[in-house]
């Protein structure tokens, strides 16, 4: 799933993707996987690089954010098919962890 988020970086506009790999290596666990990206450069952001939930790996985004000067416009989200309809309603769920005060 590949989500698109119009942006700033210190006051720079720029276009924020977040690749979100899902991997379930059993039927009763997932792992998530996911990646932050500006323009097309990839930013070495997570402490680990699978998580167990979608929430933390949201969280870990936030934080990053936080304390890059990274601005996202929550009304700019593009989501890009093709997609698994599990993950969109996980994401959908989940995604305010990206936007907290």
């Amino acid at each position: 799933m590949v989500i698109q988020y119009q942006g700033e970086q210190y006051g720079k506009p720029t276009t924020f993707t977040i690749r979100i790999i899902g991997n379930n290596l059993s039927k009763s666990s997932s792992n998530y996987q996911i990646d932050l990206l500006v323009g097309d450069k990839q930013l070495p952001i997570f402490t680990t690089s699978i998580h167990q939930s979608l929430s933390n790996c949201l969280k870990e985004i936030y934080l990053f954010r936080k304390h890059n000067g990274i601005t996202f416009n929550a009304s700019s989200e593009k989501v890009s098919t093709p997609l698994v309809p599990y993950d969109q309603v996980l994401y959908n769920y989940n995604k305010n962890a990206l936007f907290m005060a």
